[in-house]
């Protein structure tokens, strides 16, 4: 059975680039996408994935707010942070909220540690 995985980003050009890049891999699936925290929830609400790939800084929502509600409403889903934002800061509030990954923009080869990410199935949180 497929990974179903959600993605949550304001920019369109990074959710086609990681829709690309996770529908390449075999077994994965993109069951949708959202620009923005309440768009993510709603979405997390109706698809149940497995894996939600959230950006911190949207309009609205933020990532944080949403991944609070998104424990509340589907705590299997795991929490994949994909950011420019990643600081020890940010690493402590994502720890606090059960985000299973925090995975910079900024990072050279960050679709390979996205990679890595995505497939970590334990629940320590880890900087990529």
């Amino acid at each position: 059975m497929a990974v179903k995985i959600a993605i949550a980003d304001d920019n369109a050009s990074i959710r086609k680039v990681l829709r690309r890049f996770i529908e390449s891999q075999t077994n994965w699936h993109v069951c949708g996408e959202a620009d923005n925290g309440e768009a993510a929830i709603l979405l997390v609400q109706q698809q149940k994935p497995d894996v939600l790939v959230l950006d911190l800084s949207m309009p609205g929502m933020k990532g944080f707010d949403a991944a609070r509600k998104i424990a509340l409403i589907s705590p299997d889903t795991r929490i994949v942070l994909f950011t420019v934002h990643a600081s020890d800061r940010v690493l402590k509030e994502a720890k606090g909220l059960g985000i299973r990954a925090v995975v910079s923009k900024d990072a050279d080869f960050t679709l390979q540690r996205l990679l890595v990410a995505l497939h970590e199935p334990n629940d320590t949180l880890r900087a990529a």
